[in-house]
């Protein structure tokens, strides 16, 4: 319908709503470093979030992740990584004060390191709050890659997001995005 439309000379016509991304905030750390960045105000008008950054430490940093400033036993998660050679896991049944996303030694000192994190139906009240996330890097000329999921028992909407590395601080010029995403109509 949409092909005829235009192949008759009609101007005017929409792209269907596919579920698109849509950018909320940028964080750039500045020359002092930052141990964390915060997003707050997160609308509750989207199906999921997405949070990518690409981030470097001076030293060899633990990212973790934390919902509504929430410092309680609530939160789990499960690690597989590998670096082409060896694969292991790790995992907390029960955590205090967040979710660990990278594992420390995982990515070596100054050495930019990508992640992709989606929080998983952010916004519902009725059910506890889910994670996934890919991440990697460079461990001395050793590729390194993480597989992770997390669970943050509790079923508030996330309303602001905490992006800590633990042991070292975000080094200048990493950049961490959130972005909503819209659910397939």
């Amino acid at each position: 319908m949409l092909y005829g439309s235009m192949l008759a000379g009609n101007a005017s016509w929409t792209v269907p709503d596919t579920g698109a991304m849509f950018p909320l905030q940028v964080i750039t750390v500045g020359a002092a470093g930052a141990s964390s960045v915060t997003f707050t105000n997160i609308p509750a008008t989207y199906s999921h979030l997405q949070v990518r950054g690409f981030v470097q430490s001076t030293g060899t940093p633990q990212l973790r992740f934390r919902f509504n400033s929430d410092t309680g036993n609530n939160y789990a998660w499960h690690c597989l990584e590998g670096n082409g050679t060896n694969a292991q896991g790790s995992q907390r049944a029960t955590t205090t004060n967040e979710m660990l996303i990278f594992v420390n030694g995982l990515i070596a000192a100054n050495t930019p390191s990508p992640f992709i994190t989606d929080i998983l139906d952010y916004a519902n009240t009725n059910k506890y709050k889910t994670i996934r996330s890919l991440n990697g890097g460079d461990n001395n000329s050793a590729g390194n890659i993480a597989l992770n999921s997390g669970l943050w028992q509790s079923t508030s909407a996330v309303t602001s997001v905490t992006v800590a590395s633990t042991g070292t601080a975000f080094s200048q010029y990493s950049q961490i995005a959130l972005y909503g995403i819209k659910g397939a109509a």
